[in-house]
Formats: structure tokens, C-alpha cells, sequence
């Protein structure tokens, strides 16, 4: 038992809680409780310049969280070091579809552990926006109520948090490879973009239905170095036939 007790402790340092543009300091404390309580260690904020005061009042026993937070301009920046991104999300959207939790959970416990994981939660009031889904590779919902439209932040992220925390580690991977960084993503997916533009498969009216499909689509792939290989050449010599 004290063997896996020490394997989930190093697992979870593969995972980063990022909170995009909270506006309550409390739910912030709050959240480094949270991650506290659960043994995890690594919360990034975007959209502030710094923490207030306030922030560390509810964060008993885990101001130390809060202190090696860091802080970034917008998700890409907070995430383009990471390979993989689970957005929670409270709301389907139409070109990003969400898994359910349990499916979630799920495919997160089946990377293996050299995979940077981020939790991705957004602004209490307007949740996350469809440019900072375009840096997530899946979403996921929490079950709930349907007369209540949402969970406050941080018991969104405790319910995951604890989710994971008390699974076990399982004896298997999806894969022994891991996805490149989100930024590598990112670029490869750039690329394949301007060419469906040049060849006028992406144009005005179709131009911001047809990025977030595709950014959902590939983001879904989990893209290592291999599959970015293939993409390129599919979409550049493929293309060139087609055309």
C-alpha cells in the first residue's frame, strides 16, 4: 500500500491546475486548499498580474501553493509547455464536444506518467471562451443538477481533483509515446490550417467553424512527433494531388 501511495504522489506532479482570468481572490485560496488537500502541488493563473492579500485567507495550510503559483498572460502561454489539456466546461459547445467525467477521468489515468498534464477551469462568470478551448485537447463535464447551471470554481476543481486522487494507477497506457508540447501542437496545426486556406477549403464564411473543428479534431489525436510527421505530409503532398 505505501508503494502506491508513493507512486500517486510522483504522478500527480505531472499535473497543473490552471484557473483562466479568475475574478474572485477567494476561489483562488480556496482552489490551493483544494490542491493541497489532494497532494497536488502545481496552479498556474492567467489574465493577473499578481495575487491579492485576500487570496491567502481561505488557503489554510496550503499558502505555499499560492506562493509558487505562476502566473501567465492567456491559456496558450499557460499551457504551451504542457502535451495534453482537459478543459472543464459546463455547456456543450458545438465544435468542441465534451466527454462525459467518468470518460474523462478516465483517459487522463491512461497517459503515462511522463505526460505534463493541465486542468484547465475558467472564469467563474463567463467560463472559458472558444479562443482558449482552441488549447485544450479534450473537455470534460461534471455532473450535476440540472436546475443549478454550474459548480462554483473550486469545487469544480476539488471534484476532480478527488476523483483522481483516489483512483488507482493502472498497469496499462494508451501509449508509450508522448503527445508533443501544446505549443509543437499548436504550430503543426497553424500549418495545416494556412494550407487549407491557401487552397481555399477554409475561407470567409466557413473560416471560424472549420478552425475550431479542426483544432478539436487534431487535439483529439493527442499528436505525437509520428502523427505530426503524417499530418504534414498528408496535408501538404495530399493536398498538391488533389488540387
Amino acid at each position: 500500500m505505501k508503494r502506491n501511495s508513493t507512486r500517486q504522489s510522483l504522478r500527480r506532479f505531472r499535473f497543473f491546475v490552471i484557473l483562466a482570468r479568475p475574478e474572485n481572490q477567494e476561489n483562488i485560496g480556496l482552489v490551493a486548499r483544494c490542491m493541497k488537500n489532494t497532494g497536488f502541488k502545481n496552479l498556474r493563473i492567467t489574465g493577473l498580474n499578481s495575487v491579492e492579500e485576500k487570496a491567502f485567507i481561505p488557503a489554510v495550510h496550503s499558502r505555499d501553493v499560492i506562493r509558487k503559483a505562476q502566473l501567465y498572460a492567456n491559456v496558450s502561454d499557460a499551457t504551451d509547455d504542457l502535451n495534453l489539456v482537459f478543459a472543464a466546461t459546463a455547456k456543450q459547445r458545438k465544435n468542441y464536444p465534451s466527454l462525459s467525467f467518468q470518460s474523462a477521468i478516465d483517459r487522463i489515468l491512461h497517459y503515462s506518467p511522463a505526460v505534463r498534464i493541465g486542468l484547465l477551469f475558467g472564469n467563474e462568470r463567463t467560463g472559458l471562451t472558444s479562443e482558449e478551448l482552441k488549447h485544450s485537447n479534450f473537455r470534460f463535464t461534471i455532473p450535476q443538477n440540472q436546475n443549478q447551471p454550474s459548480y462554483n470554481l473550486s469545487a469544480a476543481v476539488l471534484l476532480t481533483l478527488f476523483t483522481l486522487f483516489t483512483k488507482e494507477i493502472p498497469e496499462s497506457f494508451l501509449t508509450e509515446e508522448s503527445p508533443l508540447s501544446r505549443r509543437e501542437q499548436n504550430e503543426c496545426i497553424s500549418i495545416i490550417l494556412d494550407k487549407l486556406e491557401r487552397k481555399g477549403f477554409i475561407h470567409t464564411t466557413n473560416k471560424q467553424h472549420m478552425t475550431e473543428a479542426i483544432y478539436n479534431l487534431l487535439g483529439k489525436c493527442a499528436m505525437t512527433d509520428k502523427d505530426r510527421r503524417l499530418f504534414l505530409a498528408l496535408f501538404s503532398k495530399g493536398l498538391s494531388e488533389i488540387m
